[in-house]
């Protein structure tokens, strides 16, 4: 033991236990005190000298005793352009990281990359905001990659990048755990059932925190292929794998896993014909499971889902845990077993009137619309899960989403294909009627905002600045107005700024307008910069 220890030990079992050690000869001033003083008073003192001592005394080694660090990769991107690396500094000094996404991507976008001398700040921004994560990644480099493998708290670089780590197998037999899922991702791309071969061979090894990083990789390269193995995975201990196992399969629709929940749904929905206002019409009639058993565990049903028991937009009431069952299932049962049951297309489908089926809400309203919530909000999540546009279409196109439901619908403008998004939301935004609506429509909606949806936000900027004018209760409409022009400065096309520079000068001392002109004409810089 040491002397450090023994002094230690000592001012933990107490003086009157065990006696002072004495100190080390070679150490000066070690004799502080006498033998006559205070115990304890001569253990700290002794301490106090011992602590000088192991700081000041300490002796750095020399190079031979340590391996050299290796060398960064040589670049195969070219560094942005001086204005472009100045600007960059200037959002990173300023501190308006709104920008720095934007910055980013662009400059990965045209095959740049980050100045070195700039990486450690932004790595550092990174650490702690997962959202600015896949933009550094994408303009780091290999520099950047270089350095989060010398740096635990950069470590999350490793995994995102491509450039991370190479084919050597070797990498997945030593490498830490962010470059083996940086391997298995790469591998995964390019040959998936080479990428489940090699898992299998360390899986029950592997800690659950591991194999649920592994398994996060089979998003690439989703098969049929891999339902063998996501269906072990579904008995796996760890909670985190078997959830992710869940949230696979449902994305393979022709597996054993949506045979099971297209069960399960089909005796929560049915149609039923129903005459009303003497017209055969036929209803989908809702009735939430009544129980949770463990088959539905399995296969990723909790018994509390997410949302249960908070207040939903109908009337502030909760959901409830069997709505929350119902809601599971739908999202995880395949489209088709809709269209194959009642022989429709989806926008047939999804116009069909709901019914609830429990007892009593025959002629309660709001159990009608409480039951077509559940259904819809089902039909969004499985068509997000599936990529199916047609779905994503007759869910944005029919008017059947409540107007309070914009995160649902920001979800399925992401499904569309991308030439489509703008024309639909620019119709979205021109059916919503309150001004907060669509505000939260809009923040669901990346940037940059162009087309039909760029003139469509144009169009109610210009209503809110008039009607604020025009309004007695200009302050109530004014945080309306600022929280879009907020959000604008950030996601409208820069294409947009000489339009909003008119509509400031219009309202000259509108400080909201204001910023949003000078944000778009700066970014407009921004852009041409990394022309």
């Amino acid at each position: 033991m040491s002397t450090w220890d023994e002094h230690v030990s000592t001012a933990l079992l107490g003086t009157r236990r065990r006696s002072v050690p004495a100190p080390p000869a070679d150490v000066p001033g070690g004799a502080v005190a006498g033998e006559g003083e205070d115990a304890a008073w001569r253990l700290l003192e002794q301490a106090a000298v011992l602590a000088v001592a192991r700081r000041a005394g300490w002796r750095p080694g020399t190079a031979e005793e340590f391996s050299p660090v290796a060398a960064c990769p040589a670049e195969s991107a070219p560094v942005v352009p001086p204005a472009a690396a100045r600007r960059l500094e200037r959002i990173l000094t300023e501190g308006d990281l709104g920008l720095l996404p934007e910055w980013l991507e662009t400059a990965a976008a045209r095959g740049y990359r980050v100045p070195a001398g700039l990486l450690p700040r932004l790595l550092e921004l990174g650490r702690g905001s997962t959202a600015l994560r896949p933009a550094i990644a994408g303009a780091a480099g290999r520099r950047g990659v270089w350095l989060a493998l010398r740096n635990t708290d950069w470590a999350y670089l490793v995994g995102m990048s491509a450039d991370a780590v190479g084919d050597d197998p070797q990498v997945w037999q030593t490498g830490t755990r962010n470059e083996r899922v940086a391997y298995l991702t790469r591998l995964r791309r390019r040959d998936p059932a080479a990428a489940v071969r090699t898992l299998r061979e360390t899986w029950t090894r592997e800690p659950a925190p591991d194999r649920a990083a592994f398994l996060a990789t089979f998003e690439h390269g989703l098969s049929d292929a891999d339902e063998e193995f996501l269906e072990a995975a579904l008995d796996d201990r760890g909670k985190d794998v078997r959830r992710l196992a869940a949230d696979l399969l449902a994305r393979l629709p022709g597996s054993a896993y949506g045979r099971r929940m297209a069960g399960r749904a089909r005796a929560c929905v049915r149609p039923e014909v129903r005459t009303v206002r003497r017209r055969r019409q036929t209803w989908l009639v809702v009735e939430p499971p009544q129980g949770h058993d463990e088959d539905m565990a399995r296969d990723g049903i909790p018994f509390h889902p997410p949302g249960s028991f908070m207040a939903d937009s109908l009337a502030d009431r909760p959901v409830g845990a069997r709505a929350g069952w119902l809601r599971e299932i739908l999202a995880r049962t395949p489209l088709s077993t809709w269209t194959d049951l009642l022989d429709r297309p989806p926008m047939q489908v999804v116009c069909l009137p709901v019914a609830d089926a429990r007892e009593g809400a025959r002629q309660d309203k709001d159990g009608d619309e409480r039951s077509t919530r559940d259904l819809h909000t089902g039909w969004v999540r499985a068509t997000v899960w599936q990529r199916d546009v047609e779905w994503a279409r007759a869910l944005l196109k029919s008017g059947v989403l409540f107007a309070d439901e914009s995160q649902a619908m920001a979800d399925l403008l992401g499904v569309l294909p991308e030439g489509e998004r703008a024309a639909v939301a620019g119709d979205l935004l021109r059916w919503i009627e309150r001004p907060d609506q669509a505000v939260t429509l809009l923040e669901c909606i990346p940037g940059p905002w162009t087309g039909e949806l760029a003139e469509a936000v144009l169009v109610l900027l210009t209503s809110l600045a008039t009607e604020e004018a025009e309004a007695r209760s200009a302050r109530r409409r004014h945080r309306g107005l600022a929280s879009l022009c907020e959000l604008a400065a950030h996601r409208l096309s820069p294409d947009a700024a000489p339009r909003v520079q008119r509509l400031a000068r219009a309202w000259p001392d509108h400080r909201p307008l204001d910023e949003l002109a000078h944000t778009l004409g700066f970014r407009d810089e921004m852009l041409r910069e990394l022309a």
